[in-house]
């Protein structure tokens, strides 16, 4: 296909990833070293960015010294794995925000561990863009998680005797939602005509019902027993 008309709309993008990202502190950890190289020179100057590695222990020693506030990383490395990176992130610093990019859609255990360890964000390198990118960037940096919508099988695995402890109400749904959107209670207080305080409670709520550590975990939980549809999201 023709991609020229979409270039202005690519710039437009990145030039929004870049804002997102302008109080971020970025460690990349890629196998793919050409995506590697066109990251770094589209972040080239940023201070956000603060590291990159193409393998599982030079990754992990990036992040251990610069203690980046966000870790984007593959699932396929040079030497290693981005999987097992990934755990052992979200095990030794668990609020560092973690973007996986899945190169082999087929391996369903790894993307299950992803999910299980607390992932933030999973995106598919064969559906990689600007768009989806920056979708994934604004969802995760506020509170939210991305799941690329082809993962939507694996995600949603039947889970036996698991769910919410109490049925949710209408309105906690509705909440649940947004917060899987990477909305903040003050973002969801003005889409539902509620106070931010009245957001704050409802999601306290969700946590208790949903046995979830915090609202990303709550919304993943939400997503896997498919307590709303994904395209509300």
């Amino acid at each position: 296909m023709d991609f020229t008309p979409r270039i202005e709309q690519i710039r437009r993008n990145t030039s929004q990833i870049i804002n997102l990202l302008k109080d971020a502190r970025l460690v990349a950890c890629l196998g793919n070293r050409a995506l590697l190289c066109a990251l770094v020179g589209g972040l080239m100057g940023e201070e956000h960015l603060v590291g990159a590695a193409t393998c599982e222990a030079a990754g992990l020693a990036l992040v251990e010294r610069q203690r980046p506030s966000m870790v984007f990383l593959s699932d396929t490395l040079e030497q290693g794995s981005g999987v097992s990176l990934l755990l052992q992130l979200k095990k030794r610093w668990p609020s560092i925000l973690t973007l996986l990019l899945i190169t082999q859609e087929h391996r369903q255990n790894q993307i299950q561990a992803a999910i299980e360890a607390g992932c933030d964000g999973l995106l598919v390198e064969s559906r990689l863009g600007p768009g989806t990118a920056m979708a994934a960037m604004h969802a995760i940096s506020e509170g939210g998680v991305y799941l690329d919508r082809s993962l939507m099988g694996i995600f949603r695995r039947e889970q036996i005797d698991k769910g919410p402890t109490e049925p949710l109400t209408a309105r906690e749904l509705q909440v649940l939602s947004l917060v899987a959107q990477g909305k903040s209670n003050i973002a969801i207080g003005q889409k539902l005509f509620i106070s931010a305080e009245t957001a704050k409670t409802h999601m306290r709520s969700l946590c208790r019902k949903l046995q979830a550590r915090d609202r990303a975990h709550a919304a993943v939980l939400g997503l896997r027993w498919g307590l709303f549809d994904w395209s509300e999201g």
